[in-house]
């Protein structure tokens, strides 16, 4: 999903992006309908996952490795979600979700599925005017994933019983949901952050009814994080951009790769961008060093790919 704008326009329309769904033009519900339509897809990992909604958290979507069992002594790392929008939707980003709990991981998303398979019919609204931009659902929904998954490690007769290795925790999230997983990245169980086609605006607005954040969140920060961009076309690019910029504190990442604001989250099994989420989850929480080839060294797999622009610091 390519968004293009002029120069003038994009400082009023990246705010609009990042804020919960409006609806969308004909060609864009079309490109939803047909994504819809796709069944799930268990990842590409050694341990294909499922999504769920668990009877122990009703209001989030869990993706896991379908069977617990065949980790053996492996742990289980989590990763919570912000969804894009922060709509209530925790199923709006499924491929990627799912590839990345094929690897070992659980991952868990505030809300309802509402989109692909088992979908809900989102609640019709009592009037014909259109829904506010507003968010649907906040960081602390997003927070609620880990106290659940640790309280679950511990408690006996749970499928997750002693399978978790609590050091390894990870938040991330897409636009809106991007600035949650910023919002809770200072939590101190956090090991590792991505931030996806997002960034805090630069004018120091808040236009998200909901939600407020500023410039100094990015102080919060203790661990390596990041930024996922979709080049200059992404109406998110100038916030990220200078999230990055700002840094200074902690190792930083930003990997940009011309594909718009949408990433390619509804690509099969989540795209390129789902392969580089692993990789960096399975760095920053396993020490994989394999997977650290992807991002250290002046050669680093993301370096040396053409189709990404990296920019980097204290990650090497």
């Amino acid at each position: 999903m390519r968004y293009g704008f002029a120069l003038l326009a994009l400082v009023a329309t990246n705010a609009v992006a990042q804020q919960a769904p409006q609806a969308p033009p004909s060609g864009e519900a079309a490109a939803r309908a047909a994504a819809n339509a796709l069944p799930d897809t268990p990842g590409t990992g050694a341990y294909p996952a499922i999504k769920q909604v668990d009877p122990g958290l009703v209001n989030h979507v869990v993706y896991r490795p379908a069977n617990l069992d065949a980790l053996g002594n492996r742990k289980l790392g989590v990763l919570v979600w912000g969804n894009g929008g922060c709509s209530d939707d925790g199923a709006g980003a499924r491929f990627h979700l799912a590839e990345i709990a094929s690897h070992g991981y659980l991952v868990i998303a505030p809300g309802k599925i509402l989109s692909g398979p088992g979908a809900a019919q989102r609640p019709q609204p009592r009037t014909a005017e259109p829904r506010k931009l507003a968010v649907e659902t906040t960081w602390d929904d997003v927070r609620v994933g880990i106290d659940w998954a640790l309280a679950e490690n511990g408690r006996p007769g749970s499928p997750y019983q002693g399978r978790i290795d609590p050091k390894m925790v990870a938040v991330a999230g897409h636009s809106c949901g991007g600035l949650q997983a910023l919002q809770l990245a200072g939590d101190p169980r956090i090991g590792a952050v991505i931030v996806h086609n997002s960034g805090i605006f630069t004018d120091g607005t808040n236009p998200i009814a909901g939600m407020t954040v500023d410039k100094s969140l990015l102080k919060t920060l203790h661990t390596p994080v990041l930024y996922v961009l979709g080049g200059p076309g992404d109406v998110a690019y100038p916030n990220g951009t200078d999230d990055v910029r700002r840094i200074e504190h902690v190792p930083v990442m930003l990997a940009d790769l011309n594909v718009g604001h949408g990433g390619t989250f509804r690509e099969p099994n989540g795209g390129v961008v789902a392969q580089v989420s692993v990789r960096w989850l399975d760095w920053q929480l396993r020490g994989d060093a394999k997977a650290a080839k992807t991002f250290k060294g002046a050669d680093c797999g993301l370096c040396t790919d053409k189709a990404w622009t990296i920019e980097k610091k204290r990650i090497d």
